[in-house]
């Protein structure tokens, strides 16, 4: 099996609150056991809160976006202070220091002014009215500035599919940028393109055919370009979600390397189990496993280095959902 995992802890940015740690605006926090309990066990972590850091107190007044949402402003909710400037100075060192930190995903407090992803509250200055179409000042700043880094909020983690799909791009990411950290040779970008193909494929079959068109002339390209486009490809491809569809079309792929192989039974226990995960009746964990099995018992070298069968922990169990 590929040597799925780094010996180091990958590097997470998380909102501090989410450790436990008493630094909102009410003196308390907003623990998320799964962060810190779960994912704390394979993953170091980088606590950031950008509204103590910039220099505001805990205790301290909530504070709420307000004007246009495309660039709104941070002020506080009654006295109508405006921190706008202060958290997007403070912003830049801030984004300046985690250059040094190899941060390989973040995960930010959902519903936050300050850290807020997606549909954060913006209150209109016409009536006061909130819409929902905001992103957290601090959060907005550091997407323009890594767009490359997989995120999430400790939110939409509750959701299986989403919580898969952040943990693997994060684990993507983090493979890539050893690579980029090695120098790009071209016997190991081959490799990794090699490597990740059906995990690609379960994710876009469209993108991983043009990455391969691109793999195939890297040797009529500078490395720096190189890397550049085939990082922004690789991030398109895997910011597209699995579906049943696509893993039961990569499973199907699969089953093609063992057909002088398999037994007559063998072959029907897999497709019987196909069938299951298409109605929703087992999770994908189940004819993962079996294919695993398929592999080790034949010794399929090539599948052996697929990350697509052991893509994360599998402690971390985000393949057990049906």
């Amino acid at each position: 099996m590929p040597d799925t995992f780094q010996k180091e802890k990958i590097k997470l940015g998380v909102s501090t609150c989410l450790l436990g740690e008493k630094v909102r605006y009410d003196g308390g926090h907003k623990l998320s056991r799964y962060v810190r309990d779960t994912l704390g066990q394979y993953f170091d972590f980088v606590p950031v809160c950008p509204e103590m850091e910039c220099g505001l107190p805990v205790p301290r007044e909530a504070l709420r976006l307000v004007g246009d949402p495309g660039a709104p402003r941070l002020v506080t909710n009654k006295t109508g202070i405006d921190f706008t400037e202060q958290m997007q100075n403070w912003g830049q060192k801030k984004l300046a220091e985690l250059e040094g930190e190899d941060l390989c995903g973040y995960i930010f407090k959902s519903r936050s002014p300050s850290s807020g992803l997606e549909r954060i509250k913006v209150y209109r200055e016409i009536d006061g009215m909130p819409v929902n179409e905001g992103v957290g000042i601090w959060a907005g700043m550091f997407m323009d500035h890594f767009p490359y880094i997989p995120v999430e909020d400790e939110g939409r983690l509750n959701d299986p599919l989403l919580r898969e799909h952040f943990i693997e791009r994060v684990f993507v990411y983090a493979r890539w940028r050893e690579l980029v950290r090695r120098g790009l040779q071209a016997g190991e970008f081959v490799d990794f393109h090699s490597r990740h193909k059906l995990l690609l494929m379960a994710h876009s079959p469209k993108l991983y055919s043009e990455m391969g068109r691109f793999v195939a002339d890297f040797k009529n390209m500078s490395r720096e370009k190189a890397a550049a486009e085939y990082q922004s490809l690789l991030d398109r491809a895997m910011r597209e979600k699995t579906t049943v569809k696509k893993h039961i079309n990569v499973l199907h792929h699969l089953l093609g390397y063992f057909k002088k192989d398999l037994s007559a039974d063998e072959k029907q226990e897999f497709l019987d189990l196909l069938d299951a995960f298409r109605r929703g009746d087992v999770p994908l964990i189940v004819p993962i496993t079996l294919m695993n099995h398929f592999v080790r018992k034949y010794r399929e070298p090539y599948l052996g280095q697929q990350y697509y069968l052991n893509p994360h922990p599998g402690e971390l169990r985000l393949r057990n959902h049906a």
